[in-house]
């Protein structure tokens, strides 16, 4: 599982011309999953998502973390993450893993977000849908964090 993650000011998805989710200052996180994710994987990486530290603290220090800072979560399933760019013109996904695998990891790492951050805390897209993501970048500050 790998989570690439955007810090942001503010950040929103919107399906089908409706918003879906917004939020101020926090993270925008693309979440993918691949075959021998499970369970374990899915709530590491919720933990390691909600204590990293990439806020600046009163010395402009990156020490603190999103829920430091109060901020929120925008978690947006992205099979792409596991695209193989190493052959041809053309990605290959067979490293992502199967929606079936997949959502329940991905709803899974929302829960455990929610359970870290607060239900209102926690924003996301639809599993599989297709969606426009607007964001605005701090800094920029954009890191992989892998489970």
């Amino acid at each position: 599982m790998k989570a690439l993650i955007q810090r942001v000011l503010e950040a929103s998805v919107e399906i089908e011309g409706v918003e879906a989710s917004c939020i101020g200052q926090g993270f925008l996180v693309l979440l993918g999953v691949t075959h021998s994710d499970t369970e374990k994987e899915a709530d590491h990486i919720a933990e390691r998502i909600s204590a990293l530290r990439i806020f600046e603290d009163e010395n402009g220090k990156t020490n603190r973390s999103v829920v430091d800072v109060g901020g929120s979560v925008i978690v947006v399933s992205q099979f792409t993450l596991y695209a193989d760019t190493s052959q041809g013109r053309r990605p290959g996904f067979s490293q992502a893993a199967r929606p079936e695998v997949a959502r329940p990891l991905y709803e899974r790492v929302v829960a455990k977000l929610r359970a870290i951050l607060g239900e209102e805390s926690v924003g996301t897209g639809r599993f599989g849908a297709d969606m426009k993501v607007r964001l605005l970048n701090d800094g920029p500050f954009t890191v992989e964090v892998l489970a």
